[in-house]
């Protein structure tokens, strides 16, 4: 499938000034999957350090996909920051999955949950937690 048949769209909000919201839709893939980096990059360069990656909209994603989170995965860790994927379609997780990315990238339903889980790994931990 050509590009013209499967545009990306990948639109950045800021729910927060170091966490960028990436909400992709569309296939996510060999042809597509430079405008995602380009993306994630230009938000690395503007000091985000934690990535919400929401890929509810994205039906398929190849290994080209796959390699940008887990290259901004690395980039963000290095900060520290993380990255978390929300909500992916069933084939698309089944990939994360099948392929262990899941076990190094969180999966959360909501961007909510992803915040959550970022505000707990940044609160000092407490004698007796």
């Amino acid at each position: 499938m050509s590009i013209a048949q499967n545009p990306l769209s990948v639109e950045v909000t800021l729910p927060r000034e170091d966490v960028a919201l990436v909400t992709v839709e569309g296939h996510l893939d060999l042809d597509t999957a430079t405008e995602f980096q380009a993306h994630l990059a230009n938000q690395l360069h503007h000091g985000r350090r934690h990535f919400l990656i929401d890929l509810s909209e994205v039906p398929f994603m190849d290994s080209s996909g796959m390699n940008i989170i887990l290259r901004v995965y690395q980039e963000a860790r290095n900060l520290p920051g993380s990255v978390h994927v929300i909500n992916p379609r069933p084939a698309v997780r089944r990939v994360l999955e099948l392929t262990g990315v899941s076990i190094t990238v969180p999966i959360s339903e909501k961007a909510d949950e992803a915040l959550e889980l970022i505000d707990r790994q940044r609160a000092p931990e407490t004698p007796g937690d």
